[in-house]
């Protein structure tokens, strides 16, 4: 992986988003649920859904990056996982921030299977080296990625402030 990163600002995502939403519509692709990947697909999912017109989101936590660089060894589902009954036969589209090794949207991906009509993935990046080679892809970097909601630290209470009642 290279040094250099990828610096993705809101200006560019709503860019992207419009972008990868246009794939999706150009390929006749009309998902009837979105379902994000929590918490960098959380972005990706309520901008595609809103460009494609889809009101059905559902969310899907999953764990497995503990930091830069750092995962567990598989990712997990964590509660409450959906119920994949409110998939059956529903075309779904898997959004993501980014397919990096691929193992987080193998186990969304696995999960749908075999109770949806269709299932299909975007993301706004996808690596190389991703098991997942996802239908729709903005862009295809080796790079980091700085995300403009993840590259500064959580916000905390400031000492001393007061918060109106």
């Amino acid at each position: 992986m290279s040094d250099e990163r990828e610096n993705l600002t809101y200006e560019i995502f709503g860019r992207a988003i419009r972008e990868l939403a246009q794939s999706v519509a150009d390929d006749g692709f009309e998902p009837d649920i979105v379902l994000s990947i929590a918490r960098g697909g959380v972005f990706v999912a309520g901008g595609l859904a809103y460009a494609l017109g889809c009101k059905n989101i559902h969310l899907v936590n999953v764990e497995f990056y503990t930091g830069v660089g750092e995962t567990l060894d598989m990712p997990v589902m964590l509660a409450p996982v959906p119920n994949a009954i409110d998939f059956s036969d529903k075309k779904v589209l898997i959004a993501d921030d980014v397919a990096d090794t691929g193992r987080t949207l193998k186990l969304v991906h696995d999960f749908c299977q075999d109770h949806v009509a269709e299932v299909r993935s975007a993301v706004i990046y996808e690596k190389p080296q991703s098991l997942v080679k996802c239908e729709y892809v903005w862009k295809k970097t080796d790079r980091w990625i700085n995300f403009p909601w993840s590259v500064l630290p959580p916000v905390v209470r400031r000492e001393g402030e007061v918060l109106d009642a």
